[in-house]
């Protein structure tokens, strides 16, 4: 099969050829039909975060294709199906985070394209407790963004708690932000979209987004203050400055939800003014099967889409730069 590979921390991948996986006990083998490219694997690819992955591995956690074989003890799926293989490639099934409802935060946890080989292949093998049904009538290019970049933002809004009329700030509108302004608005939010690309404010308020702010013509803060400030702010961005931003744009009571993880790791924020305007800071990471499940079901009721654009495998170097450009006006899929 052929694999992209990391094998040395901000090189290039490397298109190899590798055997095929053999799926081992409670596994399923999947030939890949498409997999979605996330910020998040060319953080692993250069090896940016404090946990690094082992080179050589190979990335990808939104990787959506058909169960080929079923290895020992495996009950549930079938030879034949459609499933995703999420960010959350295993978590224990025993500890108090994963019987609570929050097995993101599993310390066992293994993570497809990280910890463990991911999609970024035409054969991948995965858990099987782990993948994810892809329900009929949602295509594979569809559910591929949805497995990571949906289920994030779905998840970060979710934890907002977000009250109906509200104001939901989305700093950044590209893979995540695109779908993160349609959960806000489904969640009864008023959406107020931020980015540096007109092209991007355009798809926001297109998707719903009923202002938005360019960050490179105006200062966001003032701009979303004389909108009245923002209940909620969830920041996409992999900017400690946009985190800053968002802070500032908050009222009373509001929360800030952090998802992108910036490489600098850190941001500034006063004591003060958290704790005198009663402000909650919410880190947000991924979501649950059961989230990912509920994501599909929007889709497939027609509530959202996915703005998405294809390459093949070999471009993966190419793609990883588009996405550092900022010009891709929302998500990459790989097609096999």
């Amino acid at each position: 099969m052929k694999a992209a590979v990391v094998t040395q921390f901000g090189s290039p991948l490397e298109i190899e050829d590798r055997v095929v996986p053999v799926p081992g006990v409670g596994e399923v083998l999947i030939r890949m039909e498409t997999c979605g490219l996330c910020h998040t694997d060319i953080h692993a690819a250069h090896g940016d975060w404090p946990v690094k992955p082992t080179v050589p591995f190979i990335p990808g956690h939104e990787g959506v294709g058909i169960v080929e074989a079923l290895g020992a003890n495996v009950t549930g799926r079938v030879v034949g199906e459609r499933v995703a293989i999420p960010w959350l490639g295993f978590a224990c099934g025993e500890c108090r985070y994963c019987i609570d409802g929050r097995e993101t935060l599993c310390e066992q946890q293994q993570n497809s394209g990280y910890s463990v080989n991911g999609a970024f292949a035409e054969y991948a093998v995965a858990s099987a407790r782990f993948v994810i049904p892809v329900p009929d009538g949602i295509s594979a290019l569809d559910a591929a963004p949805l497995t990571c970049a949906g289920v994030t933002t779905y998840k970060a809004l979710k934890v907002a708690g977000i009250i109906p009329t509200e104001t939901v700030a989305i700093f950044g509108i590209g893979g995540l932000g695109h779908l993160a302004v349609q959960y806000g608005r489904i969640m009864g939010g008023t959406v107020i979209g931020v980015d540096i690309e007109d092209e991007k404010l355009d798809l926001a308020r297109e998707l719903g987004a009923e202002f938005t702010v360019n960050a490179s013509t105006v200062d966001p803060v003032a701009a979303i203050a004389e909108l009245g400030g923002a209940d909620v702010a969830v920041v996409l961005a992999a900017s400690p400055k946009v985190f800053e931003q968002a802070f500032a744009s908050l009222k009373r009571g509001g929360r800030l939800i952090c998802v992108a993880l910036p490489a600098e790791g850190t941001m500034s924020i006063p004591i003060f003014e958290t704790v005198l305007k009663g402000i909650s800071i919410i880190g947000s990471i991924v979501g649950t099967r059961q989230d990912v499940a509920e994501v599909f079901a929007l889709h497939l009721a027609g509530k959202t889409r996915v703005i998405a654009q294809t390459r093949t495998l070999d471009q993966v170097n190419a793609a990883m730069a588009e996405v550092l450009s900022s010009t891709v006006p929302a998500r990459l899929v790989f097609q096999f």
